[in-house]
């Protein structure tokens, strides 16, 4: 009996653990389950193997290795390392459950296994309660791929793009509620499911302020800018909440009321408070300080020029209202004029000048500024390098650039050569991009290179339209970058050789029988290729017929040879040269033209019934143009005086005017004729563009002899274009709100106000102020909304001209530029001044439609 004790004692006592081996070798334990190990008696093993069960999609070697378990190192049983395996695998938020096991016990080895429940994949993302493109989105923002792991970091991440993406669009207090399915077409996968209320959009209730003694109230809330309470007035005001605004707005009222003296300015405090449904209160608590003064400005670093003169060139002196704002555009720029420092370095070949200013003193409410100056050394241009025109050939782009190689260095011609490239229609302006390289501090060298992108400059014009009881269809080719050295290279043909700039438009317009109308014209700017010597070419040719005609059918009611018809051909030579006094925006053009008018049975329609016309002139251009941007300006201006002249037949002919029949008055087209143009622009505030242009036109005869020329008169009123009308010997001038041509002068006399309307008026005035505001500004198409204000006026002689009595308009449009048709645009205008002599259906006309037309302007 004592000795089958003796064995039992001693077969627990020295073979348990071969036993317990044994056993768990065939149940393996759960190292952090106190129910099958206990904490008071840890053993220590070493590591022999460690195994992951359960993944499906992650990598087992990977999770050993966040699991920090190495095998041939000593490990605790159990002890805080065993329970910092599940600890850290858990933290990956990639499992809903991790056990740690003991596999089997060999001796003082310890096999483990780490077995894991891999979370929920993702299928996909429905979202419930937004529009496609709002949809569509979110969805790009929140990147779902399939396969992600579905936890709670994707449902907060989900929740807070999608409450991002609605702020921005002023829905500040949306409902978003997320669910997850289970996916029954894929194993462990499931759908999350996004239901969203978008609720109202939220507008500015009320702006209030806190803190503030030197500013007003309302002075405040004016910069403020992006963030004002919705009032009736503001029909296109900034009343919606967006938080980008809010925050730019904040940051511009800080520096508003620095730029004023106060540089201590800051707000304390702010918060959105909600009002109601769809509005909300802001509420600043402000902090303003005292209002500070320049004191004593130092100049250091500085050889190239003297104290005196970089204190006229800042031109803030000591006891002016300290502005940081004000005293960096004077340093740095860019300054409207270019009449900053670094501009006066820079313009000098100074590449590398840099300026900083720095305060050296406050006292009291006295700030004592030091500018420092690193001038650097003077460089001059080395090489100049064209990227990107893949189709232009590089002497048009050269030729357009004024840094030229062995000049010195100059911001003014760099920004100068970026404008004159833009000018060429060719490029995407915004692109446009000149950068010096290869600079060589040693010899003071450096290489400017050019980067462009390509942009479809060609058009066309396709439209038909249906008027004065006829179908009128359009066709028209524009190839703005033409080459005729190409002419003979087959490959250069894409339709037509392209990469020399050149410019060559074909038209075509009919109606049948009734009207026809052709033209061409070809234009080079730089003939020859070494000067800018501008060279055109045009000439047309058209007939219409009106009259004898069912306004409803288009049949004909009269027999052919009755019919009021009018031929007209024309051909124009233009030579010009840009000029460089007094400055190089300036160029002068001279034209020599001539034309043919034929009529036939007018008289209803004309100032005269039969014969034939002719009309040769000569014109005198000069103009002036610093716009920076042809499609969309925001500064400089377009200026142009015309004169053109015909012979004065008058003087030898002998003819009495008064009595001689008309083919005889009228053969030899005799007259004078003075045009004025001029557009401004001003950026006004951000992209912001006001023009402002003003226009007049003169017809005028050499003696009381002749009558007022019939040809050349000026038609005011509509859309501007020269399509279909019944006298194209007359010029079109554009005004939004009157039908075309139908402001005629008082003078006329209601029962030739047809007559007056069909021929034009001798004298014309014209003035225009509009706002404009981009949409789109890119390479596939340029957009802006305009409101406009426009007055003009006719009259038949200079004793009526009256400047300030004049037919006015108002009203808003669009326009948009797509390169292959060009501008087109649509206007919606209220005339307020009758027209005497017309009905109002006559003179009125509310919507303006327009393609390659710029509305008032060359």
């Amino acid at each position: 009996m004592k000795r089958i004790l003796y064995l039992i004692t001693f077969t627990l006592l020295f073979g348990g653990q071969q036993l317990f081996a044994q056993i768990r070798g065939n149940n393996p334990i759960n190292l952090n389950d106190p129910d099958e190990i206990t904490y008071l008696d840890p053993k220590n093993y070493v590591i022999g193997g460690v195994r992951v069960t359960g993944t499906e999609y992650l990598d087992s070697d990977v999770l050993v290795t966040i699991s920090k378990l190495v095998v041939g190192q000593y490990i605790e049983v159990p002890s805080e390392a065993t329970a910092n395996v599940v600890k850290t695998l858990m933290g990956q938020n990639l499992f809903d459950d991790v056990q740690l096991y003991a596999d089997r016990i060999t001796g003082e080895n310890i096999f483990l296994e780490i077995r894991v429940r891999e979370r929920p994949r993702l299928t996909r993302i429905d979202i419930n309660g937004l529009k496609k493109s709002e949809t569509d989105e979110v969805r790009k923002r929140l990147n779902t791929n399939s396969g992600k792991i579905v936890n709670e970091n994707l449902v907060k991440t989900t929740r807070a793009t999608i409450q991002k993406f609605l702020r921005e669009k002023s829905f500040l207090y949306p409902d978003i509620k997320i669910r997850t399915e289970k996916d029954t077409a894929q194993a462990n996968n499931e759908i999350v499911i996004v239901d969203v209320e978008k609720n109202k959009k939220i507008r500015v209730h009320a702006v209030k302020f806190d803190g503030n003694e030197a500013f007003k109230d309302k002075q405040l809330r004016k910069y403020l800018k992006g963030v004002k309470p919705r009032r009736w007035y503001r029909v296109f005001g900034p009343g919606k909440f967006k938080e980008d605004k809010y925050k730019e707005a904040k940051e511009n009222l800080v520096a508003k009321m620095q730029d004023k003296g106060y540089r201590d300015a800051q707000i304390l405090s702010d918060s959105v408070v909600r009002y109601d449904n769809n509005e909300v209160d802001i509420y600043l608590n402000l902090h303003e300080g005292p209002r500070y003064y320049m004191g004593d400005i130092q100049w250091s670093g500085n050889s190239k020029f003297t104290d005196s003169i970089l204190n006229i060139i800042l031109g803030i002196e000591k006891g002016n209202v300290y502005s940081e704002e004000k005293l960096h555009t004077k340093l740095m720029g860019p300054s409207r004029n270019s009449d900053d420092i670094s501009a006066l370095y820079q313009n000098d070949g100074y590449l590398t000048f840099s300026v900083q200013p720095i305060i050296k003193r406050i006292y009291n409410d006295t700030v004592d500024v030091e500018i420092v100056l690193s001038e650097g050394k003077q460089f001059t241009i080395n090489n100049v390098i064209v990227k990107g025109n893949d189709v232009t050939n590089d002497k048009v782009v050269l030729r357009s650039i004024y840094t030229k190689p062995g000049q010195k260095f100059s911001r003014e011609m760099l920004m100068r050569s970026v404008r004159e490239i833009s000018q060429l229609g060719m490029f995407d302006e915004q692109k446009i991009n000149p950068v010096p390289t290869n600079l060589n501090y040693e010899e003071g060298t450096t290489d400017l290179e050019y980067t462009v992108a390509e942009k479809p400059s060609d058009q066309v014009e396709l439209s038909g339209g249906y008027g004065a009881g006829q179908v009128i269809g359009t066709l028209g080719l524009t190839f703005n970058n033409f080459s005729t050295s190409n002419l003979f290279n087959r490959e250069s043909y894409r339709p037509l050789p392209r990469g020399d700039g050149q410019k060559l438009s074909i038209r075509g317009q009919t109606s049948g029988r009734r009207y026809q109308s052709y033209s061409f014209s070809f234009s080079e700017p730089w003939l020859g290729g070494k000067k800018p010597i501008y060279f055109g070419l045009s000439a047309y040719t058209s007939s219409s017929s009106v009259g004898g005609f069912n306004m409803f059918t288009g049949q004909q009611i009269v027999p052919d040879a009755d019919l009021s018809r009018i031929w007209m051909t024309g051909v124009t030579g233009t030579l010009g040269k840009r000029l460089q006094w007094p400055d190089n925006y300036f160029q002068v053009n001279t034209s020599l033209s001539f034309q043919r008018y034929k009529l036939q049975n007018y008289g209803n329609y004309f100032l005269f019934s039969d014969g034939t016309a002719y009309n040769i002139n000569l014109t005198q251009e000069i103009s002036r143009n610093s716009i920076d941007a042809p499609i969309y300006p925001t500064s400089g201006s377009h200026i142009r005086l015309t004169v053109q002249l015909t012979p004065p037949y008058s003087m030898w002919n002998n003819i009495d005017y008064q009595n001689a029949p008309d083919n005889e008055r009228y053969k030899w087209t005799e007259y004078h004729k003075w045009k004025f143009d001029s557009q401004w622009y001003t950026k006004i505030a951000g992209k912001l563009v006001l023009k402002t242009q003003a226009q007049f036109g003169y017809l005028g005869n050499y003696t009381d002899r002749t009558p007022t020329s019939t040809f050349e008169r000026f038609k005011l009123g509509g859309d501007g274009m020269q399509g279909f009308d019944f006298l194209q010997g007359s010029e079109i001038i554009a005004m939004r709100g009157y039908s075309n041509g139908s402001i005629i002068p008082e003078s006329t006399g209601i029962g030739n106000a047809n007559i007056a309307r069909n021929s034009g008026s001798p004298i014309y005035a014209k003035y225009q102020m509009e706002l404009r505001h981009p949409v789109m500004l890119n390479e596939q198409a340029t957009v802006f909304v305009l409101a406009f204000a426009e007055a003009g006026n006719t009259w038949n002689k200079f004793s009526e001209v009256n400047p300030l009595k004049m037919r006015r308009a108002a009203g808003v449009g669009a326009r948009i530029f797509l390169p292959i048709f060009g501008m087109l645009g649509i206007d919606y205008g209220h005339a307020f001044d009758p027209i005497p002599g017309l009905s109002t259906n006559d003179w009125r006309q509310n919507f303006t439609f327009s393609i390659l037309q710029n509305m008032g302007g060359f």
